[in-house]
């Protein structure tokens, strides 16, 4: 075997686009898959996850760097927080998949405080229009830099994405949401220092760390 024209020995290391021949028959070396991409954005308020809007709404995709950006799950308009894209479709596909539970947690601001029967019923199920859906886990938040009023911050945790679904269990309770915040997905986090409107990319060595056992 010769590489880049010379012997090979032990040892020698090949990359793509190098001369290789093993009994004078050329051996080909396929590049190595490249590792996705993964950024967290921040949404504001008032911005649509879609590329394009009629009515010249501002988009959560104007705000991204060039590449083919697939966004993980959605949040409407009036909802803030975290928003994952990536440009691995597998990798997006992963996360979103029912089948995998992956945990979405959002901190909730609700008018007046909820009863020891209403957060039971939030656990245990409520029937809403496409189906019963219930909360993982739901807690009193302690929130500071905010006068309380009559409001409550709640932290809430769902295994799925249905549309609204959040502000849906609340309503079914008469609560209305007065702001929703989602500050984590799966592993995830909302960093504390990244401003509303902009992203920050996670390294490599993140990215893969997501990869199994979802992707495998």
């Amino acid at each position: 075997m010769t590489l880049r024209g010379e012997t090979a020995k032990l040892g020698d290391r090949a990359a793509p686009g190098d001369e290789i021949l093993l009994d004078k028959e050329p051996v080909r070396i396929a590049a190595p898959a490249s590792v996705a991409r993964v950024l967290l954005y921040h949404k504001p308020v008032g911005e649509l996850v879609t590329r394009s809007d009629p009515e010249g709404r501002p988009t959560v995709f104007s705000r991204l760097p060039p590449g083919r950006w697939i966004a993980v799950g959605r949040l409407d308009i009036n909802t803030s927080g975290l928003l994952v894209f990536t440009d691995s479709g597998a990798l997006a596909n992963a996360l979103m998949h029912p089948r995998y539970g992956i945990e979405r947690e959002y901190a909730v601001r609700v008018h007046g405080a909820l009863s020891a029967a209403d957060l039971e019923k939030l656990r245990r199920g409520i029937h809403l229009d496409d189906g019963r859906a219930a909360f993982e886990r739901i807690t009193l938040a302690v929130e500071t830099g905010e006068a309380a009023g009559a409001n409550r911050w709640y932290r809430v945790v769902l295994s799925e994405g249905r549309k609204r679904e959040v502000r849906r269990l609340f309503e079914a309770l008469g609560r209305q949401v007065s702001r929703l915040v989602r500050v984590r997905y799966g592993p995830l986090e909302l960093p504390r220092d990244l401003p509303p409107g902009h992203w920050r990319e996670l390294s490599a060595r993140v990215v893969q760390g997501l990869l199994p056992p979802w992707a495998s």
